[in-house]
């Protein structure tokens, strides 16, 4: 801004002698100061609906009227209209996540921020999940089942080695007896041991999606 700077000191001239020609005003004078007042008064913004140009900058202190909610014009706004419109997007139960530890407060400026859902993940409400509500494991769990096995004894033989008398071979007075053997086949109760063996490895932290890991606050006051 260009501040006015006056060319000509008036007053001095009523303190010169009749006839001096220094006390007569001139009108060259007047249409200079005329026109360092139009340069200057160009160069400054009006009271009522300014436009700037460049950089400007209020001074320290500067008490500004405070914008209303949701105003979407090219208003100057304060620090009381920024903390309001970010207090309307965080509001009391709202979560804030971030990859830094930092918690919200110290740059929001304002709340009170808890640490949020440890070691959980987050469900949206709805079918059949209520807000707050809280479950699900870690670890995997083997849905209830059973197992069953089928055993048989299919019966054994046991030769008696019973010579058959009835057949005889051979000539003269010692005739010789066949040594065909008789074989007895039964079935009987066997005491019988069936083993099924696990397989598998470990649930211990294998129930989890492809995850990141991030910090969560809400803000509780």
């Amino acid at each position: 801004m260009t501040n006015y700077v006056k060319s000509t000191n008036f007053a001095t001239k009523d303190n010169l002698a009749s006839g001096d020609p220094l006390k007569i005003v001139k009108g060259t004078e007047i249409n200079t100061e005329f026109d360092n007042i139009a340069v200057a008064v160009a160069t400054k913004a009006d009271l009522a609906s300014p436009t700037f140009t460049g950089t400007p900058t209020l001074p320290t202190g500067t008490i500004a009227v405070t914008q209303s909610a949701g105003n979407n014009t090219t208003a100057i706004a304060t620090t009381a209209f920024a903390t309001t419109a970010l207090q309307t997007i965080y509001p009391v139960g709202s979560i804030y996540l971030s990859t830094a530890s930092t918690n919200p407060s110290t740059f929001l400026g304002f709340g009170t921020w808890t640490a949020f859902a440890a070691g959980k993940t987050i469900i949206g409400d709805g079918g059949g999940f209520s807000a707050g509500a809280t479950g699900g494991s870690a670890d995997a769990i083997v849905v209830s089942h059973t197992h069953t096995a089928t055993s048989t004894d299919s019966g054994h033989t046991h030769p008696n080695g019973v010579t058959n008398a009835s057949s005889f071979s051979g000539a003269g007075s010692n005739p010789t007896p066949s040594s065909d053997n008789f074989t007895n086949t039964g079935t009987g109760n066997a005491s019988i041991t069936t083993t099924i063996t696990s397989t598998g490895s470990s649930g211990t932290n294998a129930n989890l999606p492809p995850y990141i890991v991030v910090y969560m606050w809400t803000r509780t006051a």
